[in-house]
């Protein structure tokens, strides 16, 4: 299989990246999200894993992957998916509102982006919490650290996180 890309960006900040989906790793995954692009939606900075951003999105595959090139360590540019049940996020602790993808669904998809080192997927409420990582970008990672740092310190809101097909 030729290799496929994809774009990730960040909007409101006319900021993008380009990565490679790892069909040789993660095929389920791949296909899963490939079949479902574009994808997104309201963005986040992760409170527990530190150099992390991502998308809540409602389920888009017929059946969730399973948990193929799992990780607990990211590294920069990886691209990882995660499950959570809406009452593993639907706690006021995590800070979604409630008209966010974290409540009223069984099922919530976590699509991220690791844009630094020194991250470890720990919870303090659930302990460890293993991704798979189903894509690694290839370039414009250091355009996306500078993004991801200022919507760290700036803010989230009305920002949205996009992944399409590059």
């Amino acid at each position: 299989m030729a290799d496929r890309y994809l774009d990730v960006s960040l909007d409101k900040r006319g900021v993008h990246c380009t990565a490679r989906l790892l069909d040789d790793r993660a095929p389920l995954t791949c296909a899963a999200v490939w079949d479902a692009l574009p994808l997104g939606g309201d963005v986040y900075h992760a409170k527990y894993a530190r150099n992390e951003i991502y998308t809540l999105l409602a389920p888009f595959a017929a059946q969730e992957p399973p948990l193929e090139n799992p990780t607990i360590t990211p590294i920069p540019g990886d691209l990882c998916y995660f499950t959570f049940s809406g009452t593993e996020l639907g706690t006021s602790s995590y800070g979604y509102a409630a008209e966010s993808e974290a409540h009223g669904r069984p099922t919530v998809v976590d699509l991220a982006l690791f844009y630094e080192r020194n991250n470890l997927l720990i919870n303090g409420d659930a302990g460890w919490v293993p991704g798979i990582v189903w894509g690694t970008v290839v370039e414009g990672l250091d355009r996306m650290a500078d993004a991801c740092q200022d919507l760290w310190r700036a803010g989230a809101v009305g920002e949205s996180l996009s992944f399409r097909r590059a």
